[in-house]
């Protein structure tokens, strides 16, 4: 499912929203999830999961066509951990 398949399944399921309603409200979800790990924070939904960041080290890559070494920064990347009640319905 994309984003405007969510946005379409979630203005069929509330004939009281318009499409732009819906779609600012995604965005605005979408946007705060975004807002708060970019600050290192953590956004918990529970029976869905949670959001952070891990931490990733520099190091040294290769650079794919020439076989170079690249020096490669440290960067913080998105991590998602499901909940329990997200597992259970996936393998029931």
């Amino acid at each position: 499912m994309i984003r405007s398949e969510l946005v379409q399944k979630i203005a069929s399921e509330n004939s009281d929203l318009r499409l732009e309603e819906v779609e600012r409200i995604v965005d605005a979800f979408f946007d705060s999830i975004v807002d708060q790990l970019a600050t290192g924070g953590r956004v918990e939904l529970r029976g869905f999961g949670a959001f952070s960041t891990r931490s990733r080290e520099s190091r040294t890559g290769r650079n794919p066509r020439t076989g170079a070494p690249v020096a490669v920064n440290a960067k913080s990347v998105p991590y998602f951990k499901p909940g329990k009640e997200m597992r259970e319905r996936l393998n029931d």
